[in-house]
């Protein structure tokens, strides 16, 4: 087999697992600067060396941030995002005092909900395919 660039292994599989996740600030409020998402990245970065997770990609505006994460099958998705949503929240609010004042109505830095789509490999129409062209057995 040819070597494929970012292919896993864990103790049974071989996988290349990727996600696109978007966290907005709670009413979108314009909480961040450069120093700000600078300190985030490095926080989110422990959080998901943590779940054996990598961050392949961290960016964001005043008011929401991208990740791109490479996560191994045994992490459920929605686990980790809480993760990365609740320790980010609470290390902002210790290390950036000057950020409390945006948590005046609702308390929390992030809002409840949260974007998360699967990035790489084939699109879904080449996918689907190759599916139907196998040699189903008669």
């Amino acid at each position: 087999m040819a070597e494929l660039e970012g292919i896993r292994t864990g103790r049974h599989c071989v996988f290349t697992l990727h996600a696109h996740l978007v966290f907005v600030t709670k009413f979108r409020h314009k909480v961040f600067t450069d120093r700000h998402l600078a300190r985030m990245e490095e926080i989110m970065r422990a959080v998901c060396a943590d779940f054996e997770t990598e961050l392949v990609e961290f960016n964001g505006e005043n008011n929401h941030v991208h990740l791109l994460v490479n996560f191994p099958p045994k992490v459920a998705l929605s686990k980790l995002v809480n993760s990365l949503k609740g320790v980010s929240s609470r290390r902002m609010r210790q290390e950036f005092p000057d950020l409390v004042h945006h948590y005046y109505r609702a308390n929390r830095l992030w809002s409840g909900s949260y974007f998360a789509g699967s990035v790489g490999g084939a699109p879904l129409n080449v996918m689907r395919q190759y599916i139907e062209q196998q040699n189903r057995p008669a």
